[in-house]
């Protein structure tokens, strides 16, 4: 990870809020709101899942087929209420075995900003359809955005919960 500037980022954000980090500077900070449109959607066909990118961002696709795998930001439409954007704490993968969290510590769909991460092989392009392996989203999902995962993308020294260790309680299996 390269946290070059990350000093001064953060130096910023502290005199975005002032020298206090005053709780008024945050709550104003919280007033601001964001217009984000999906580049594409999710589709599922048969057994292929395809990111279908609108035809106007055809020329943000070059380049992108020299990466075997991309970050998808996508938006968990199906959780998009304002009742599930007030839930902040969640059992870890829906298992009430797993210690009730806070949802900046989880994975689960319900949070402020139902906005997801996974990523995915790229097991083809064609035009503007980018057909991909290990997508999680359901069929319709508005997608926000792409990114190439790259080498430095990678963690060296990763620490997880136990529940979030492979095998934990509520783990998914490979298949």
């Amino acid at each position: 990870m390269n946290t070059k500037g990350t000093g001064v980022w953060l130096l910023g954000i502290a005199a975005a809020l002032g020298a206090a980090g005053s709780r008024a500077a945050l709550e104003d900070a919280q007033e601001t709101s964001f217009s984000v449109h999906p580049v594409g959607y999710v589709r599922i066909i048969g057994d292929k899942t395809v990111i279908a990118i609108d035809e106007k961002y055809r020329d943000a696709l070059l380049g992108l087929d020299g990466f075997s795998h991309v970050h998808v930001l996508w938006w968990f439409h199906q959780n998009d209420t304002p009742e599930k954007r007030h839930i902040l704490r969640v059992h870890p993968r829906g298992n009430p075995e797993n210690p009730l969290t806070g949802v900046f510590a989880t994975r689960a769909p319900m949070r402020p900003n139902p906005i997801a991460l996974t990523i995915c092989k790229i097991a083809a392009i064609e035009d503007c359809r980018i057909y991909v392996e290990g997508m999680d989203a359901f069929d319709g999902s508005p997608v926000l955005d792409l990114k190439p995962y790259v080498p430095t993308d990678r963690i060296a020294e990763l620490r997880v919960p136990q529940w979030a260790k492979k095998g934990g309680p509520g783990a998914q299996q490979p298949k």
